[in-house]
């Protein structure tokens, strides 16, 4: 891999990572089409997500620190109640226990927990078929198709008023799954989940905040379960440069994606982004047959 192509692979990353066309998709395109080769696998596209984890960072800082804050304050909470109850049965009282979720932000780190345990269930039993999935150019040509078709359902979806108090862990486990799913190349991630946000009653804006907020623990497992083997693989000092001149690409421009995102789904505007989407799954599937 050239440092050419691992620019132009943090700008695709950054890029596509937050506008709902698929990062993966576009990184297995752009891969097979100009026969780029890391040595290394998906290794650096994980490392490409870790980058645009920390443009997801920086722009909900202050929700992630009240989160952070809270999950501790939950811990808190338990150890106390814990604590009662054994009170409560030993010296026969009937002390009052303390309300584990009290405010919205514990109620988020909650959602954002059960959507995890599907999501990284998926991920690890389906590791092996989504690293194959992307060297076949059909699979993210079919997968931006169904791609732009949720963008379509996304966009005539109905307004909805749910914020983290109404939203049900339901809602939360069925979104998870649907972040699973989107590993697959050519799945966008954000569409995917945001479009399931939608269709289960969330307010727009809260929607992409769910989304970009559950994507940290889901980015954050990829990385991991990468980074273990990293050490058996025989990556160049000069490699390692590409790869962090990558990351800081696709963390800088994620940044700003993640901002037009913001205004995009409020009003409404991913049909364009669907037809794109279309347009793209249609050429992958012609140039796999092509190239057949």
């Amino acid at each position: 891999m050239s440092l050419l192509q691992a620019i132009l692979m943090g700008v695709i990353q950054g890029l596509t990572e937050f506008l709902p066309v698929s990062s993966s998709g576009h990184l297995a395109i752009f891969k097979i089409l100009f026969g780029v080769e890391t040595d290394t696998g998906i290794l650096y596209d994980v490392l490409l997500h870790a980058g645009t984890l920390a443009a997801i960072c920086l722009v909900y800082y202050k929700d992630i620190a009240k989160m952070l804050a809270e999950g501790i304050g939950i811990l808190r909470d338990i150890a106390v109640n814990t604590g009662l109850f054994f009170q409560n049965k030993v010296k026969e009282e009937k002390q009052d226990y303390r309300k584990v979720i009290n405010n919205s932000y514990r109620k988020l780190a909650l959602l954002i927990i059960v959507s995890t345990i599907p999501t990284g269930i998926i991920g690890v039993v389906g590791q092996n078929a989504v690293e194959m999935a992307s060297e076949i150019l059909i699979v993210p040509g079919i997968c931006l198709i169904a791609t732009a078709v949720l963008l379509f359902i996304a966009d005539h979806t109905k307004e909805g008023e749910k914020l983290p108090k109404s939203v049900t862990y339901t809602n939360a486990f069925g979104i998870g799954i649907a972040q699973g799913i989107a590993t697959l190349p050519g799945l966008s991630r954000s569409g995917t989940t945001i479009t399931a946000c939608l269709i289960s009653g969330f307010h727009r804006s809260f929607a992409v905040k769910y989304s970009f907020l559950m994507s940290i623990p889901a980015i954050l497992g990829a990385v991991v379960l990468k980074l273990k083997d990293f050490k058996e693989i025989d990556v160049t000092g000069t490699q390692i440069v590409y790869y962090i001149v990558g990351m800081v690409i696709a963390a800088v421009v994620g940044y700003i994606c993640i901002k037009t995102m913001l205004l995009i789904v409020r009003k409404k505007k991913f049909t364009g982004f669907a037809i794109y989407c279309l347009v793209i799954g249609i050429f992958s599937i012609g140039g796999y047959f092509y190239m057949a």
